[in-house]
């Protein structure tokens, strides 16, 4: 896979930065390694955040199981359908919230797991901040 372009890494980083209040409950971190389950190797969310809890409670070399939020940023290299492949394994294996960002059209799309809450959002909405009871402007996200 090639290295990020410039627009990936400023997305990630600022994503990093405003979902920061996610830090008092648990691990948040840029290009997280986890393993969704044994049968996969590992794979690396560009934004990753692991409650607290279970966090502690994995002892392996890869964080076990999916976080509980992941985001993955678009990149040319990316296709929908990987991502969405993606996106259904994580759901599978303890993620409770899956976003895809698309840096290019300003839009993220929302996933929880019984897919109750799927839904795309572009700037001038505000998305729910999983875990806190804020909103988060997506554009925001998209300044620079």
């Amino acid at each position: 896979m090639p290295p990020r372009r410039k627009t990936h890494v400023i997305t990630q980083q600022t994503l990093l930065f405003l979902l920061r209040p996610l830090e008092a409950l648990g691990f948040l971190w840029a290009e997280l390694p986890f393993r969704p389950a044994p049968e996969y190797e590992s794979w690396t969310a560009d934004i990753g955040f692991v409650t607290q809890a279970r966090w502690d409670a994995d002892t392996n070399d890869y964080f076990m199981g999916a976080p509980d939020l992941v985001i993955e940023v678009l990149s040319r290299s990316n296709t929908m359908d990987e991502i969405l492949d993606r996106q259904d394994v994580c759901l599978r294996n303890g993620c409770t919230a899956f976003w895809v960002v698309d840096s290019k059209r300003k839009t993220i799309l929302l996933t929880t797991p019984e897919r109750s809450y799927m839904q795309v959002c572009s700037c001038g909405h505000k998305v729910p901040m999983p875990f806190l009871s804020d909103t988060l402007e997506v554009a925001a996200i998209f300044k620079r």
